[in-house]
């Protein structure tokens, strides 16, 4: 049986619950719904992916963003949210378990025509809030306890005791089969020293032959074990002049060990981008180290000896670099550190990052078309309500957005990275860059700044390696920052044992509070991530990254889709490249075999429709853009991105990426005609080449007939020419038309006229002399064995021998001057006879 449909009935905000004028939205009667049948059979859930199992379903249940009622299904990976109408998923009520930032329960007295609030039933709401700009608030039927068993599903799935149990490693790789960072890593570090001809190996990693180097700079395995620097990758660029044993002493005047190394050098001027943490000069700033010193100096040769100039680019205010000071840290003084300069960009820290997204989200949830209090942004009621609140309020979220600061921070990063960039390009300066950890402000500025110099981070393999290189090579915490599973939640236990004893029941964790938009019940955090050190970072520097690719939309291989897409899948904890929080840690629990890889999803998602792919910048022009990109002061105004920041609260105005989607359009159905016609040409170059063959023939053919007239001619002046000479010994041909021809005889007048029969095929030639050419004529024996010469010869010859035969057998008399000489006298030639002596011989 169908779910039935619910009835608009005016409600109070879930806001304010006290002031019913404020708006309305529509839901279930819930006291007037009957129990309905489960109509979802876990044997058609073909939306599930690989491994994901359903661990608990709600029916009846309303997305109050949206008014739509379906079914709430909670599996391993995911909340699914299916349409009642439709039974399809609906995306704004479908979450990945670990995007969910806090949930909590609550309920909504609704206000009935009569105000008799004490006879009403109370509206059970269950508020889901996301990492991804969402809040999303479900509305279930009374006394059904199906809010509570959806709520013990979330935490039981969000909150496993085991490693093993979370989705990414219950599905494993699969397809989507994960290789080494390692080795990726090496392999970026080799493009940038120049060694592109090399290729990294696991077994050149065991073997340690990876310390390959340029004139400037080196690859060290001063860290392989970790020992020296538990967040830094196994492998560090320093300068070539900078000895290991000086590496290890100089690590020590950095916070947490995190000593300056190369992030990036210009191939061609050797200019350097370094980072680091901050130093431990103390309160006073009287602390140095004297190989810190070296080795930040040494960041700055030329290869003639010579020193360029040095800034060394604190990414926090000066306040707060100077209250660091008061727990060992602080920043450097340029009187210790030759030719540099200090510089402050005066990015805010991880805390007021928080607070500055969590008004952000609050204020797209408010004047957003699809509220989790279920107040749309349409119309409704005679105009009275818009955005979330009276017309009144609209001039006032104006100032709201602009009091979150979130724009604000964005330019200050983007300002900070352009300067970065300008002074590398321009100057041939080598930049240092560090915050307190150097793993935060100073990720944000180095691999922002990374993009901007390099073209080659700006394609989909690029930006592959400055993601692997600047973010988890080099330990940005993205357990702490994000949320994802880190080592300490699950205990220092043995990961093999805990995998072998791992089960299907899990218990619930105990919850931890925090603050929720409205809450009757403290919320709960996903993953236990500590509320304290949660920041939206890496989140911040995609969204400074989609800032570029709108000033510069010509520059980047990858177009804003491929960002949020990449954004979901770190959100998701589906594939395992962002868990933990150091590239030790992943090593340790074996992260790049047990779990899939996001890069091969989304190169996999891209290799079915190839360069036509949402993925893909239809706009792309690597040869425009094949240098740095340096935007001034004036166009680094921030503007939310659409694609992120809109696309739960107002869909339709998030559609900002029509244009490339048109672009899309066009350019595939140029694609298409462009294939086309490459087709047509194709089957025009075989018909113009079977033309040609046939012309080739044809000429051939004409050759031949040339030559065969030729040949006829030939044949038919040879035939008037044998006649001539038949003639010319006085004889008349007479050809019947079956072939045989007479030959009268007539020259002897004293004898009478002998003729003579045969067929024309036992006439050939014999030679006669004629005015042009010579012709051959041979007349061969009939059928009786007499040769018509012969009885030419006995004939008419006066100089035969008595028996018949000829006198002069070899003197070829038949062949000189064209005559028979025995038929009609030519003495001139009998001189010319050579008569054998044996005709003279007495007998």
């Amino acid at each position: 049986m169908d779910l039935p449909r619910h009835r608009a009935t005016p409600t109070t905000s879930l806001r304010d619950t006290s002031d019913s004028s404020t708006g309305s939205w529509d839901a279930i009667e819930w006291t007037k719904i009957e129990p309905i049948a489960r109509f979802v059979s876990h044997a058609n859930l073909d939306f599930l992916l690989d491994d994901e199992r359903v661990v608990a379903e709600g029916h009846g249940v309303v997305l109050v963003n949206t008014d739509d009622a379906g079914v709430l299904i909670v599996t391993n990976f995911r909340v699914i949210f299916l349409s009642e109408g439709t039974r399809k998923i609906i995306a704004l009520g479908t979450i990945p378990l670990a995007t969910i930032e806090k949930f909590n329960k609550t309920a909504v007295k609704v206000q009935s025509n009569t105000r008799q609030l004490d006879k009403t039933p109370t509206q059970r709401l269950l508020q889901v809030i996301g990492k991804d700009m969402r809040i999303i608030v479900f509305g279930f039927r009374p006394r059904t306890k199906q809010r509570r068993a959806i709520y013990d599903a979330l935490l039981k799935c969000t909150k496993p005791t085991i490693l093993w149990d979370l989705y990414a490693f219950m599905a494993g790789p699969s397809s989507f089969q994960n290789t080494s960072s390692l080795v990726r890593l090496l392999d970026e570090y080799f493009r940038l020293i120049g060694k592109v001809s090399h290729h990294a190996s696991m077994d050149m990693i065991e073997s340690g032959s990876f310390t390959l180097s340029n004139d400037l700079w080196r690859i060290s395995g001063v860290n392989s074990s970790y020992t020296m620097c538990q967040n830094y990758p196994f492998a560090l660029v320093v300068p070539k002049s900078i000895s290991d044993d000086e590496v290890l002493q100089a690590c020590k005047f950095r916070a947490r060990c995190r000593l300056p190394v190369i992030s990036w050098c210009h191939p061609v001027t050797g200019a350097a981008l370094a980072r680091s943490s901050q130093p431990l000069v103390g309160l006073m700033r009287n602390m140095r180290s004297n190989m810190d010193e070296k080795l930040v100096a040494a960041l700055c040769s030329n290869l003639d000896g010579s020193r360029r100039k040095l800034y060394i680019a604190d990414a926090r205010p000066r306040k707060n670099a100077l209250a660091n000071g008061a727990m060992g840290g602080g920043s450097e003084s340029s009187s210790n550190y030759f030719q540099s300069e200090i510089i402050f960009f005066g990015i805010d820290n991880i805390h007021a990052m928080r607070e500055s997204f969590v008004r952000l989200r609050e204020y797209m949830d408010t004047h957003g078309r699809t509220s989790s209090d279920g107040m749309s942004s349409f119309l409704r009621h005679g105009g009275s309500i818009w955005g979330g609140g009276n017309l009144s309020s609209m001039s006032a979220s104006v100032s709201t957005l602009g009091d979150s600061g979130w724009l604000l921070h964005i330019q200050n990063v983007l300002a900070g990275a352009a300067w970065i960039a300008a002074r590398i390009a321009m100057e041939k300066a080598s930049v240092l860059v560090h915050c307190s950890d150097g793993w935060d402000r100073t990720s944000q500025l180095v691999s922002l700044a990374n993009l901007l110099l390099d073209p080659y981070y700006r394609t989909f393999r690029g930006f592959q390696a400055l993601v692997e290189k600047d973010w988890l090579a080099f330990g940005h915490p993205f357990s702490d920052r994000v949320g994802t599973p880190s080592i300490s939640e699950f205990g220092n236990m043995s990961f093999e044992l805990s995998r072998q004893q791992s089960s299907t029941s899990i218990p619930s964790s105990p919850m931890h509070q925090s603050s929720g938009t409205f809450a009757s019940q403290p919320p709960v955090s996903s993953h236990a991530h500590n509320s304290n050190n949660y920041s939206p970072i890496f989140l911040q520097w995609a969204d400074c990254v989609s800032q570029v690719m709108r000033m510069y939309p010509f520059a980047f291989e990858f177009s804003a889709a491929f960002l949020v897409d990449f954004l979901d899948c770190m959100f998701s904890s589906r594939f395992g490249n962002f868990f933990f929080n150091s590239e030790k840690e992943r090593l340790q629990v074996n992260v790049f075999e047990s779990c899939g890889c996001v890069w091969a999803y989304l190169a996999d998602m891209r290799r079915s429709e190839g360069n036509s792919h949402v993925h893909c910048n239809p706009f792309y022009d690597s040869l425009k853009y094949n240098g740095p990109l340096l935007p001034p002061a004036a166009a680094l105004a921030p503007t939310l991105w659409p694609q992120f920041h809109l696309r739960w609260a107002c869909p339709e105005e998030a559609q900002s990426g029509e244009i490339e989607a048109q672009c899309r359009k066009i350019k595939l159905k140029n694609s298409e005609m462009e294939k086309a016609k490459e087709v047509a040409d194709r089957k025009l170059r075989e018909n113009a080449n079977a033309i040609e063959s046939l012309n080739a023939e044809l000429r051939r053919e004409k050759l031949l007939n040339i030559s065969a007239m030729t040949k006829a001619k030939r044949i038919i002046k040879e035939n008037t020419d044998i006649k001539r000479a038949i003639q010319s010994i006085g004889c008349k041909i007479h050809i019947s038309n079956s072939g045989d021809c007479i030959l009268d005889i007539e020259n002897n007048p004293e004898k009478a006229v002998q003729k003579l029969h045969f067929s024309s095929r036992q006439v050939s030639s014999s030679t006669v002399n004629n005015d042009k050419k010579d012709i051959s004529l041979s007349v061969t024996e009939d059928d009786d064995g007499n040769n018509v010469i012969s009885r030419i010869c006995e004939t008419l010859c006066p100089f035969r021998s008595r028996d018949g035969g000829c006198m002069w057998p070899n003197g070829g008399c038949a062949q000189l001057g064209s005559q028979f000489v025995g038929l009609k006298a030519n003495f001139d030639a009998f001189d010319r006879l050579s008569i054998d002596d044996s005709y003279f011989k007495p007998k």
